[in-house]
């Protein structure tokens, strides 16, 4: 494959994974190339995967989106989702405990302010 041949390659397998939101088999077979194509341009070429970086960070704003819009329809798995991933330095957060009788206890630790310890 020539370099003009490929750099085309590339731009449409950018394009493609814009599509498809980063799913790479998916972007692949758009293209027509294989994935091991795809991971030895991404493991040689610094701006390939600068490119790829940038996508894979709209599919997760996209994601993200997603799930606020959940929240604002009031979704309780999505509001409990977001709190134990984005809301840990505020107290919400769930641990496991492993007693040693080898029982394993699930708590959601309760969140206290601050100033009221």
């Amino acid at each position: 494959m020539g370099t003009h041949n490929t750099q085309q390659k590339k731009e449409a397998m950018l394009k493609a994974l814009e599509k498809t939101l980063g799913i790479v088999t998916d972007a692949c077979k758009a293209v027509g190339i294989a994935r091991k194509t795809y991971y030895l341009w991404l493991s040689k070429d610094k701006d390939f995967k600068a490119a790829v970086d940038d996508i894979a960070n709209v599919a997760l704003d996209y994601a993200e989106s997603k799930l606020h819009n959940l929240i604002t329809e009031e979704n309780p798995t999505a509001i409990i989702f977001y709190l134990k991933t984005k809301g840990k330095k505020r107290g919400y957060i769930e641990r496991q405990e492993i007693a040693h009788d080898g029982s394993i206890e699930s708590k959601l630790i309760e969140w206290k302010p601050a100033d009221k310890k």
